[in-house]
């Protein structure tokens, strides 16, 4: 038997009571919306007793800061050991508190950030892969070239999800988070992740490669539009193609 997927509500006001205590109870969320509508504070509280006084902090805050919130309160309170234990948790909150945790852990280096991360980039649920990167944001940022460096060989990956990741955590304008100046005044530093993704069989892979470009477009629409022709000049699949198209799509638009 299939069991069907959950549909979230699509507004935080719209998410039922009922749903809001499970969540808050440790289960998993269906969507954003949901997250947004909970208490974390009552979610600290359920999950974590010991530090329930912190709850106060993972509340009155915008999504991304409480996320940040609740992996700075693990870390101070739990250890080091919260970022590898926090993987096997059930709700995908506490695990995304995980996932932050590795970005607020004092005295390591990229390196070992994203060998930490890497069972977070590559969570079942979309919004823990979510938090992974945003956890890292701030360390890429504090230095472009060497995360880029670390990042290509996560571009030969098996799982799809950690190929995304290495385009999802470097967009020059990303989501949610502060831009890199770097790479929007010079997205060719991005180019050995870009590159051995041009034909990535994976929509999920494509649509960040896709994003990365037109996050360069804003920038630099020129040189967007010449790496595109010069990759559907050489070579193009359907992957390639559907990459350059989206990618495109703001400089046609604009034209």
């Amino acid at each position: 038997m299939v069991v069907p997927v959950r549909r979230g509500a699509r507004h935080p006001s719209a998410v039922p009571a009922e749903i809001l205590a499970a969540l808050e109870a440790g289960h998993e969320s269906a969507n954003h919306m949901e997250q947004i509508a909970m208490d974390m504070g009552n979610l600290l509280v359920s999950q974590f007793p010991g530090v329930a006084h912190r709850a106060p902090e993972l509340r009155g805050l915008g999504l991304v800061a409480r996320m940040r919130a609740g992996g700075r309160v693990l870390q101070e309170e739990l250890g080091f050991g919260i970022s590898q234990a926090g993987i096997a948790w059930q709700s995908d909150t506490a695990r995304g508190w995980a996932a932050m945790a590795v970005g607020h852990a004092p005295g390591l280096s990229l390196a070992e950030r994203l060998e930490l991360i890497r069972p977070y980039a590559a969570d079942k649920h979309f919004a823990v892969r979510e938090w992974a990167w945003l956890s890292l944001r701030p360390h890429i940022a504090a230095d472009v070239r060497l995360g880029i460096e670390l990042l290509t060989e996560w571009t030969t990956e098996s799982s799809e999800r950690l190929r995304r990741y290495a385009t999802e955590v470097t967009r020059p304008r990303g989501v949610w988070s502060a831009h890199l100046p770097a790479l929007k005044a010079e997205p060719a530093l991005g180019l050995p992740l870009l590159t051995p993704l041009r034909a990535d069989p994976a929509r999920y892979v494509q649509d960040s490669v896709a994003n990365w470009l037109n996050d360069a477009a804003k920038s630099a629409p020129l040189w967007v539009s010449e790496l595109c022709q010069q990759w559907l000049q050489n070579g193009p699949t359907a992957s390639t193609s559907r990459i350059c198209r989206r990618a495109t799509r703001n400089i046609r638009n604009d034209s």
